[in-house]
């Protein structure tokens, strides 16, 4: 399967992460099908999508996007609870919560679902995807596709591959994260260790300012600003602890 290929993209989970991967591939012109579990939790990411502090309404008033793209990318994302309306999708991402039982489970139920020839992603922040494609029998169509937050502003993302990973695999969702206007970097799969590339690097660096706090040499707030200021980071280190709730990861 080749970008060509992909016609329908279904996310699997909505929330802050799953909300705003939707968003950006409908806003680049994929047909996209957001699951979640209740009408309460799909409310939360049709408004996140829409109205939040990097949604669609915002952008149009920013002026990054016009009237009519907004139009187009609204009419382009829809909502299901019914695992079943994914059964036609190309492409699924999912971004439930970070559980590495119930991301298994999650895809032991799209494998069986979901046409056969369908790409399976995951957005996982760390799991080793060695772990996570066990529960599917596609494991050369199993990839890693891991986003910053706000996903729809965040330009990296961390495509990680297995021993099983297909190179056709690789090469297609570097299409895709091209067309989606980000920059990809190509991650080998690291069993036994939690997090890929930027996580890795960002849990050493938190280990760190903890120590320093820790130690008394300077305050929290001291040792955001310096880092912010000194390395021109839009965020200290402590602070990114909010992790993607708040905006950063």
């Amino acid at each position: 399967m080749g970008i060509d290929d992909i016609k329908l993209v279904g996310v699997m989970g909505g929330g802050v992460m799953g909300g705003g991967i939707a968003q950006t591939f409908a806003a680049h012109g994929f047909t996209t099908i957001i699951r979640d579990l209740n009408d309460d939790l799909i409310e939360k990411t049709r408004a996140s999508m829409v109205e939040g502090r990097f949604g669609l309404n915002g952008a149009v008033e920013r002026g990054k996007m016009t009237k009519a793209d907004y139009d187009a990318t609204m009419a382009r994302f829809s909502f299901t609870q019914n695992i079943r309306d994914l059964s036609d999708c190309d492409l699924i991402i999912e971004a439930v919560p970070e559980n590495l039982e119930l991301k298994k489970t999650v895809f032991a139920e799209l494998d069986a679902a979901v046409n056969h020839s369908a790409i399976f992603a995951t957005n996982t922040s760390g799991f080793s995807i060695g772990d996570v494609n066990k529960a599917v029998s596609r494991r050369d169509r199993f990839i890693g596709f891991h986003w910053f937050s706000p996903a729809f502003i965040m330009k990296p993302v961390e495509i990680i591959y297995a021993p099983e990973t297909s190179e056709e695999t690789i090469a297609t969702m570097e299409a895709v994260g091209k067309q989606l206007d980000k920059v990809t970097i190509r991650v080998k799969d690291a069993p036994g260790k939690y997090g890929f590339v930027a996580n890795r690097i960002y849990f050493a660096m938190v280990a760190e300012a903890r120590k320093v706090l820790d130690e008394g040499i300077a305050s929290a707030d001291d040792i955001d600003t310096v880092m912010k200021l000194g390395y021109n980071w839009p965020v200290g280190p402590l602070g990114m602890t909010k992790g993607a709730r708040g905006g950063w990861q």
